[in-house]
């Protein structure tokens, strides 16, 4: 966006030359302010709300041209400019500092403003006017040239006496989100208009706003970002702009292709940012238009086709942004052209074939971002040949990185993001000659060496480092890490825990073969400064008991010590980790109870603990970590019964104590997990923000929603489950169950449940998985059932279940084996079929059935003899011509011998009556 900010400075230096000549005056000239115009401007001041004292200077007893924020003209006295910016200090400089809106200007804008006759300046931006209207009074304001209300927070219609202000050059009402316009003709005045932003106003009202805007022959900038517009078409006779170099149309709703006539708009764009559009279709060809075009923005749209060859024409491109569209083919050779390019973003696209070497002639290139395409084939010393300016490389591709042992980059990066590149099998040398690097991204790049000795030397200045799912190997128990962030997550690394340096936030080293006590690494005397938050050790081979080092890693937010050989209890000191939010112990030989100490955890929200050894009951204080979404209990000895207490988890969606001895009822009270008990979509569901940058931790689970434990990561939040299954819980499933409609995993199985299935069980229609299976429950599979439309997985096997199985398309889907192990269930998918007397709804008294069937026989019977006989006949009609026409010459001829004969006995009839009446006549 290089020329707007250019547009910017050129107003901005204007404005600070004029500033700098009043300045001057201000000190030097004995020319005093016009007294009428400074009684308006103390009544302008009154009517405002300054809790900053940014008007403090504004006082009766010193000349107005020498308050801040206002300047005169030096030699007329008269007030031409009131800056009020509200991002500047009074004491300080412009855009000095940013503050709240509660301590900026606001209150009521005076009408006495219309006493400065001479006033061009007016910059009331991003103070507070609290969602009141733009004063209309502002449109009388005839000499004004600058008038910026942006961020102001103005709201209402945009007053229409603004077209008023026909010497207008610069016109700022952006960021004030609450403003709209019901049309845009009262601006048809604006012929000296240069600068014109209406970013985040609704615009939506006026239909021809590209026809209105072609008419300011003067404009340099159009911003009209966020503004609801939903179309580009340009209207019949369109008029190209000869000024306009930067036009914005970025986030709005044009739902269709770009007109290929739109970029015959001006020839003189600089700026073209239609980003986050919906644009569709192909990039036309008649962008070559463009031929002075500096920055190109069409990213995150539903571009599709390639990138056109021809492009490579505008050779004035510094930064070229397609990325997050759906682009396809190869990049296009004559981006080697683009010998002003400095930035190029095609990542995120459906681009094909391999990287074009003219890619290396772009000497003044520093940001490359072509990561996430389906780009194949090698990349060589070829392509970075001129790209001595590069500091950004995002290539994760699944490419050949094929350059030679002793190779030189021309280049110092800051980033390299080269995730699924063919890096290895070698260690990359050419790394240690990247004196500047930040952020090292080499996962999954098949990497099967030793870590050299100069590698650990040489990270200590690198922030992020991400090798993992790699096969690299070594012994790093005497390293000391100094990055922020070092992911070695799935390796091949052993030894002992590597040591740690205050500036590591996040370590990942699981999935390796670390060995040796755990208490070696928590309580070395060099690792007590540490400031970790986020430690994931799991998949090791670490053993020993946790010690009562904790105190010294207070810092700790994620901790996973999983899938280990811990033994021992959970030490009370745990409790001292208060910042913990996720804790995972899992697959351990740990024992003993929870210590009440992690009551202290307030913010945990995940706990995993289950495959342990914990032959205890379930703790009644876990009732009070009401953070918790997460309580994984499964295979340990847990025995007694389930506590009250765990329905106070209100944000709680995944209960598994799955798989101990348990016993009692199912608590009553489940229906008061609120977070089940309604639908998501798992956006209002996230793990505890992390305070710095670069994290790239994804926290992960093992479930078994579908009798197959599964590993869940980013997706944890869309999991809603409760698994109670393989223990001793007796007597029957409380109805209140039933009103967990977020629940999508139901597990109650192998326990001693009796009576029936919850007649409204139907109603929780998020459900995915249901399994009963191995309980004594009876009566009959409730109808609302068919209502689960999700359902993929049944298992109500091994009960007394009895009746019909109600008829869907869902519950027939199912084989026999979800229904097995019911003596009296029947129908489909069973073989057993069911009787008249297993169907309770059609039971009719002893002795009537005969009759009744006698009876339906007979209604069948006629409705298929009526159905033969009238399709038997229509039928044949319909298909054979000669019989239809047949057959309704017949009608014609049935149909004329009924007439004449009627009209005949008519006749005859009135003939007889006609005698009768004439004879009776004759008698009278």
């Amino acid at each position: 966006m290089g020329a707007s900010f250019a547009t910017h400075v050129l107003f901005l230096l204007w404005f600070f030359a004029a500033t700098f000549s009043l300045s001057l005056f201000k000190a030097e000239s004995n020319i005093s302010c016009i007294e009428k115009e400074k009684q308006a401007l103390l009544i302008f001041k009154k009517g405002l709300s300054d809790p900053r004292n940014v008007l403090s200077s504004w006082s009766d007893q010193v000349d107005c041209c020498r308050w801040d924020r206002v300047h005169c003209n030096n030699k007329t006295g008269r007030v031409t400019a009131l800056d009020l910016n509200g991002f500047q200090d009074h004491n300080k400089s412009l855009f000095s500092g940013v503050y709240g809106y509660e301590k900026r200007l606001g209150g009521e804008i005076s009408p006495s403003l219309l006493e400065l006759e001479f006033l061009n300046y007016l910059d009331l931006s991003y103070n507070n006017f609290n969602c009141t209207p733009i004063p209309s009074f502002l449109g009388s304001i005839g000499s004004l040239r600058y008038l910026d209300l942006s961020g102001a927070n103005f709201s209402g219609l945009i007053p229409h006496q603004l077209g008023n202000l026909s010497s207008l050059r610069v016109l700022d009402l952006a960021n004030n989100p609450n403003l709209y316009v019901d049309n845009l003709r009262w601006m048809s005045h604006f012929s000296s208009i240069q600068y014109l932003d209406l970013n985040s106003i609704d615009l939506h009202r006026e239909v021809d706003w590209l026809q209105i805007m072609s008419k300011f022959s003067s404009l340099l900038e159009l911003h009209l970002s966020f503004c609801q517009l939903d179309s580009l078409k340009p209207f019949l006779g369109f008029v190209n702009h000869t000024s306009l170099q930067v036009l914005d149309l970025s986030y709005n709703l044009f739902n269709h292709e770009i007109p290929n006539c739109f970029f015959n708009l001006s020839t003189s764009l600089v700026v073209l940012n239609l980003e986050y559009s919906l644009l569709k279709g192909k990039i036309p060809p008649s962008i070559l238009n463009l031929h002075n075009l500096e920055y190109l923005l069409l990213l995150s749209n539903h571009l599709v086709g390639k990138i056109p060859e021809s492009i490579g024409q505008l050779k004035y491109l510094k930064s070229l942004e397609l990325w997050y569209n759906s682009l396809s083919g190869p990049i296009p050779s004559s981006i080697g052209n683009f010998s002003y390019l400095e930035e190029l973003f095609l990542s995120n696209n459906q681009l094909s074939g391999t990287i074009p070497e003219s890619l290396g002639l772009l000497s003044n290139l520093e940001r490359l971002f072509i990561d996430k395409n389906l780009l194949t084939g090698t990349v060589g010393e070829g392509h970075f040949t001129e790209l001595s300016k590069l500091k950004t490389l995002y290539l994760s591709n699944p490419l050949f990185f094929n350059v030679s042992s002793n190779w030189i980059p021309p280049f110092q990066l800051d980033f390299a993001y080269m995730s699924y590149c063919k890096v290895g099998p070698n260690f990359p040398t050419w790394l240690q000659t990247q004196k500047s690097l930040r952020v090292l991204q080499m996962s999954k790049s098949e990497i099967s060496d030793k870590a050299p000795g100069w590698f650990w030397n040489w990270t200590s200045n690198i922030q992020v480092i991400d090798l993992s799912r790699n096969h690299i190997e070594g012994d790093i128990s005497d390293a000391v890490l100094n990055s922020t962030v070092l992911n070695l997550n799935s390796n091949h690394f052993k030894g002992r825990m590597p040591q740690l340096s205050a500036n590591v936030k996040e370590l990942n080293i699981a999935d390796n073969s670390f060995a040796g006590p755990i208490s070696t690494f928590l309580c070395l005397k060099r690792n007590r400064m540490n400031k970790l938050i986020i430690l994931d050790a799991s998949f090791n081979l670490l053993s020993g008991e946790l010690p009562d080092c904790w105190k010294d890693w207070q810092s700790l937010a994620r901790l996973d010590l999983g899938s280990n050989s811990i033994s021992g209890r959970i030490p009370y000191s745990m409790g001292s980790l208060v910042a913990l939010q996720t804790l995972h112990l899992e697959n351990n030989n740990i024992s003993g109870g929870i210590p009440s100490s992690l009551q202290s955890c307030s913010q945990l929200e995940l706990l995993d603990i289950g495959e342990n050894h914990l032959q205890v009951t379930i703790p009644l204080w876990i009732g009070e970590m009401t953070s918790l979404m997460v309580l994984r209990l499964r295979s340990n000895g847990f025995h007694g019964h389930i506590p009250l207490q765990i329905c106070q988890l209100s944000s709680l969606i995944v209960l598994d104590l799955a798989n101990n001895s348990l016993s009692g009822t199912i608590p009553k009270c489940l229906n008061n997990l609120s977070a089940l008990a309604k639908p998501d979509n798992g956006g209002s569901i996230h793990f505890g923000y992390l305070p710095y940058a670069y994290s790239m931790y994804v926290e992960n689970l093992f479930l078994v929603p579908k009798k197959k434990q599964l590993e869940y990561f980013d997706n944890i939040k869309f999991v809603r489950l409760i698994d109670l299954s393989s223990n001793n819980l007796s007597e029957s499933i409380p109805v209140e169950i039933s009103v967990l409609f977020g629940l999508h995993f139901l597990n109650l199985s192998e326990n001693h449940l009796t009576g029936a299935i919850p007649e409204k069980i139907g109603s929780m229609k998020e459900l995915e998985s249901i399994d009963l299976s191995r309980n004594h429950l009876s009566g009959e599979i409730p109808p609302s059932m068919s209502n689960l439309t999700f359902l993929s997985q049944l298992d109500l096997s091994y009960n007394s279940l009895s009746g019909r199985i109600p008829l869907s398309t869902q519950l027939q889907s199912f084989d026999a084996l979800s229904y097995t192990g019911n003596p009296q269930l029947c129908g489909d998918p069973l073989p057993k079929t069911c009787t008249v007397e297993e169907e309770p709804s059609n039971r009719t008294p002893i002795g009537r059935t005969e009759d009744h069937s006698e009876k339906y026989s007979f209604y069948i019977g006629l409705g298929v003899g009526f159905a033969v006989g009238f399709w038997a006949i229509c039928g044949v009609l319909f298909f054979k011509r000669t019989w239809r026409h047949a057959y309704f010459r017949f009608l014609d001829g049935i149909k004329d011998w009924v007439y004449v004969t009627t009209m005949v006995k008519v006749n005859w009839f009135l003939e007889k009556l006609r005698s009768c009446h004439l004879i009776s006549e004759r008698h009278r």
